[in-house]
This record gives structure tokens, C-alpha cells and sequence, in this order.
């Protein structure tokens, strides 16, 4: 009894001891994979919260873009990384609502294979075009795309991209067809834009909006329920004629499936807290993204009827990976 006694004393000294040297998170750099080129709102998003959670960790926090296949690269490296919350990822309508029925073939589960840790931001969307297009409304637009079908080119930044899902919804509904051009990322589209090759692009407000201020482009409207604060004069597309015309973007943090909940809990905590600090919203709201800040729970169920809602507007629209 006694020497059972004392192997016991050893177990419990030496789990206690391991739990003891074992370091508290995080010991070690923190990486966030952008699935997207440099220069978006999701780039934006990671280096702004990113040197926030540097500064109260203490850690480097380092930015890698990994894009690809409609963020299908980064977002497949996200999760097949450890769970161990040395890795995050960068989660958008792209890769987290879109691939899983755009692609065949897609290399992760949306579903199992991350943990949502929060919904970071919401980006209305606004339509603009090249003043070459000789559109000042939708309703040119519209009249411009019937008297040539498919004779239109428009950019996105990529196929399943908000700003092709974006697009093909407003194509649908408004019985009109144009011709899709991908892009890796919309920030490479704007080369073409600009140039006039390709002549209206569905994007965010912190990618489009420098433009629109330019005059190199035209903000014919908003994607949004509502009038925009930033745009009081730029009209809805559901009142410039396509009724019931809604569609925004956005974009959150995401870990590997099966993170600690400690690592979890304190990851969720320092990334809402960097969200709230006065100059990472500041930066966030000039750029014209909402911010939200979500529980991990409840980006999960974000993320689930996102998905269904892109599905239906890939089905509705039969949409095909370019």
C-alpha cells in the first residue's frame, strides 16, 4: 500500500511538474495566412489586428499571403497546420462559403476543419465602373449589357470571390450577361480596370473607394440595403432598378480544427480587444468596413449560412470555377 502510495506521489510531482515547465502561450512567433495578394481588405485586416496582437502578447506576429485559387491555397494551409494557435488564417466569403460547392475538388471542409474564432469585419460593396463604359447608372448598365450580350467584361478577384458571387447575383436578377475576369486578389484587377479592358468590378470600399475619389472611376452604387454614410448620394442597386439586390463581403479569424479552448478563449479575447482599439477601428472604419467581433460560436453559425447562401446563388446562377 505504501509503495503504491509513493507511485502515485511520483506520477502526480511529475505531471505537475511537466504542466509547470510547460510555457504559456504564446512562446513563439504567431503567423496569419492571408489567402489573398497584398494590398485587399484582408491583408488590411490581419497587419493592422496583427500588430495590435504583437504588442499585448509580446510575440512577433508575422503576415504571410498565400494566394491562390480563390484562397483555397492559404485557407488548405491554415488547415493543415498544428493546432496549437501558432497559425491562424484569414476566413472570407471566398474560402469559407463559396469553394465548398464551386469546386469539385476542394482540398478542406469548411465546416471540420477550422475553428471560428471571430467575425472580424463586414464590408458593404459597391459597384464601379470605367468611365469608358459610357454608364452613369445601373440602369445604363443594364441597357448597355442587353443590347450586347456578353460583350461586357467585368473583374473580380476571383472565381467565388464576394465580387464575382456579387456580380453574377446582379446579372441574375437583372436578366443580363456578361463576361467574367478572375483575378488573383481584386487589388491585381485594377490594372485592367483602370485601362479599360475590363469594365465594372463589384468591390469593397477600402480597394475601390481611392479610385472613386480619383475620378478614374465611376460609383454607379452601393451593394447594401441601405445608402452608404461614406456615399449619401451614390443610390442602392435595389433602388436604381433591381429590387431586392442585397450583397456584402466579409472577413474573420479562423485556427485549426481542434485548438485548446485556453488557447482559443485568450486568441478570441486579444483579437476582439485589438478590434475595439481606437486606432485599429479608426484605420478600419476610413477603409469602410463594419466592425463586428463575433464569438467563436457564433461565427461558426455565421459561417454555415453563408455557405448555403453561397450555394444557392452558384446554382441559381450556374456558376462555373473560370
Amino acid at each position: 500500500m505504501l509503495r503504491r502510495a509513493l507511485l502515485c506521489a511520483v506520477v502526480v510531482a511529475a505531471a505537475s511538474a511537466a504542466v509547470a515547465q510547460e510555457p504559456a502561450f504564446p512562446a513563439k512567433p504567431i503567423r496569419i495566412i492571408v489567402p489573398y495578394v497584398p494590398g485587399g481588405t484582408t491583408d488590411l485586416l490581419a497587419r493592422v489586428v496583427g500588430q495590435q496582437l504583437s504588442e499585448r502578447l509580446g510575440q512577433p506576429v508575422l503576415v504571410e499571403n498565400r494566394p491562390g485559387v480563390n484562397g483555397m491555397i492559404g485557407a488548405d494551409a491554415v488547415a493543415k497546420a498544428a493546432p496549437d494557435g501558432y497559425t491562424l488564417g484569414i476566413a472570407s466569403p471566398g474560402t469559407h462559403a463559396a469553394n465548398a460547392t464551386l469546386y469539385k475538388n476542394v482540398s478542406y471542409d469548411t465546416l471540420k476543419d477550422f475553428t471560428p474564432i471571430t467575425l472580424a469585419v463586414s464590408a458593404p460593396m459597391i459597384l464601379v465602373a470605367n468611365p469608358s463604359l459610357n454608364a452613369k447608372t445601373v440602369k445604363d448598365v443594364i441597357a448597355a449589357a442587353k443590347a450586347d450580350p456578353g460583350g461586357i467584361a467585368y473583374a473580380s478577384g476571383g472565381s467565388g470571390s464576394s465580387q464575382h458571387l456579387a456580380m453574377e447575383q446582379f446579372t441574375h436578377m437583372a436578366g443580363i450577361r456578361m463576361t467574367h475576369v478572375a483575378y488573383k486578389g481584386s487589388s491585381n484587377s485594377y490594372t485592367d480596370l483602370l485601362g479599360g479592358r475590363v469594365k465594372l468590378e463589384f468591390d469593397v470600399l477600402p480597394t475601390a473607394m481611392p479610385h472613386v475619389r480619383s475620378g478614374k472611376l465611376l460609383a454607379l452604387a452601393t451593394a447594401s440595403a441601405k445608402r452608404l454614410p461614406q456615399l449619401p448620394d451614390v443610390p442602392t442597386v435595389a433602388e436604381s432598378g433591381v429590387p431586392g439586390y442585397e450583397a456584402t463581403s466579409w472577413y474573420g479569424f479562423v485556427g485549426p480544427a481542434g485548438m485548446p479552448r485556453p488557447v482559443l478563449d485568450k486568441l478570441h479575447a486579444e483579437i476582439v480587444r485589438a478590434l475595439q482599439q481606437p486606432q485599429v477601428a479608426e484605420t478600419l472604419t476610413k477603409a469602410g468596413v463594419l466592425i463586428v467581433g463575433s464569438s467563436p460560436a457564433e461565427f461558426g453559425s455565421f459561417i454555415r449560412s453563408e455557405t448555403e447562401k453561397a450555394r444557392k446563388v452558384i446554382e441559381d446562377a450556374g456558376i462555373k470555377p473560370d
